[in-house]
Parts: C-alpha cells; sequence; structure tokens
C-alpha cells in the first residue's frame, strides 16, 4: 500500500488492491473522506463500525453457542446408548420368553438397525449435509434458506432485527462518510448477511433511480420493521438520516442483545426437557 501511494495512486485505490482484506465497505468510506476532506474521521467511524458489527455477530455466535453443543452431546449419547446399551438389556429381555411392550421392541429394532446400517446412515447424514451446502451456495438456495431464515417463528424475528441494525449502520456510516447514496445502498445490499434482504435494498435502489426516495421505497416491503422505514423518512426531511440511521442501529443491537438473553434463558430448561426425554 505505501508503495502504492509513492507511485500516486489514492490511499483508497491502493487499499482495493486487497479485497480479501479491505472490503467495497471499507474502500468506499476511506474514499468518501479523502472526497470530503476528513480522512481522518472517517476512519475514526470505520473503526467505531467495525467493532460494532464484530461485537453484535459474537453476541449471536455465543447465543448459539450453548444449545449447539448440547444437542450435539445429546445426540452422541442417545446414539451410544441405542448401539451399545440397549443391545446388552436386550439379552436379558430373550430370557424372559414372552412379548416385549412394542416401545421396547422398536428401541431393539433400531438398534440392530445402527449397528447392521450405521455406516451407511453416516454416510447418508454427511452426504446431507455435502448436499445442503452446495445447494445453499447457488444464489437459488441462498435466497430459498434466507427466506426461511426470515419467517422462521422467534428466529425471524431476530433475523430481521440483526438485518435492520446492519442495514440502519452501514448506510448512516456511509452517508456520513460522503458517499453517493446509489453507491452506498449497493454496498449496503451486501452488508445486511441476508439474501433476501439484499434484494430488497437493490429494488429500492433502482426506485431511488427513478427519482423516488429510498423511505417511499422501503415502505412496501416487509424484510425491514417498519420503524426503521419511519426513522428514515424522519431523516430525509431533516437532512440528518446519517443520524437517524445510527439511532435505529443501536435501537436494533439493543434488541438484539435482549432477545438473545431472552433466549437463551429459555434454551436452557428446554434443553434439559430434551435431554431427559431422550434418556429416558
Amino acid at each position: 500500500i505505501t508503495k502504492s501511494i509513492e507511485n500516486g495512486s489514492a490511499f483508497s485505490e491502493a487499499l482495493r488492491q486487497y479485497p480479501s482484506v479491505f472490503d467495497d465497505l471499507y474502500c468506499n468510506m476511506v474514499k468518501g473522506g479523502e472526497t470530503g476532506g476528513q480522512l481522518a474521521e472517517t476512519i475514526g467511524r470505520l473503526s467505531g463500525f467495525l467493532e460494532a458489527s464484530s461485537k453484535l455477530r459474537r453476541k449471536v455466535k455465543s447465543a448459539m453457542m450453548y444449545p449447539t453443543i448440547v444437542l450435539c452431546i445429546a445426540l452422541l449419547i442417545a446414539v451410544g446408548m441405542i448401539m451399545f446399551i440397549v443391545p446388552v438389556f436386550g439379552g436379558m429381555f430373550k430370557d424372559f420368553g414372552r412379548d416385549l411392550p412394542g416401545p421396547t421392541q422398536a428401541l431393539l429394532d433400531l438398534s440392530k438397525f445402527l449397528k447392521s446400517y450405521g455406516i451407511f446412515v453416516l454416510i447418508g447424514v454427511i452426504a446431507g449435509v455435502i448436499f445442503f451446502k452446495k445447494w445453499k451456495a447457488t444464489p437459488q438456495g441462498t435466497m430459498q434458506f434466507d427466506g426461511f431464515v426470515l419467517k422462521a417463528p422467534v428466529f425471524g424475528e431476530l433475523n430481521r432485527k440483526v438485518a435492520a441494525a446492519r442495514f440502519a449502520r452501514t448506510f448512516g456510516q456511509l452517508i456520513r462518510s460522503g458517499v453517493p447514496i446509489l453507491s452506498a445502498l449497493e454496498i449496503v445490499s451486501g452488508a445486511t448477511g441476508n439474501a433476501v434482504a439484499g434484494a430488497v435494498v437493490m429494488n429500492c435502489k433502482m426506485a431511488v433511480e427513478k427519482g423516488e426516495p429510498l423511505s417511499s421505497a422501503l415502505i412496501t416491503q416487509t424484510v425491514f420493521p417498519i420503524m426503521l422505514v419511519r426513522m428514515l423518512q424522519a431523516g430525509e426531511k431533516t437532512g440528518k438520516v446519517d443520524e437517524m440511521m445510527d439511532s435505529i442501529a443501536d435501537f436494533y443491537d439493543d434488541e438484539v442483545s435482549t432477545m438473545l438473553a431472552g433466549l437463551t434463558s429459555l434454551l436452557e430448561p428446554l434443553l434439559m426437557v430434551v435431554l431427559g426425554v431422550i434418556i429416558g
């Protein structure tokens, strides 16, 4: 980067040579700071933005870590019991010389099946995971999966709030840094973390190109909460879009934190019940 600047390149252009480190959002914010003569302030805001985004990601990951680990352990325990412990009881039951109750017989049959065909079940599960990942990597698969994620009970609302927080934070920072609104919307479409939300933003970009206010284009969609649209509308009227977007981003960050805390406290007893049922 230093050599590129010494050869006459702008700082933002030098950064663009390394897209794996400095993405479009980073480079465009730096370019906006260069154009407006506010590079130092823009870099400071970019630092705060990246820290806030990282904090939000960490909260979501840490909240999902515990239930994921517990469910995996429960599954391993259940499989281990069915394959190695149930057959021992099966041998004891044979000595009774009587028909076993339906659930007990079903468990013994499942144990025999897993011992005989367990390797094929494992191969099928691995193949299913690989197929799912490849399907999800396709544009159609990404749209369908992200659409399902937004409509899922409880977690759908959480994902909509996460997308709203990312949209507001990114858009506000780009506008404040002097990035043109059309360029800002194009960058924001890839920063929401959801393909369906990104498609909504791109549709709004086309409406803005035709002269329609962004808030008017957003009000017809169902992905982003109506409060975000109203705050954006107020920002457009007062000329303080960036401030309004920062405020709504802080609000939805708090909402996400509250929902994650509530879900985590609910998941713990629920997981204990599930684990008890499996062992029982």
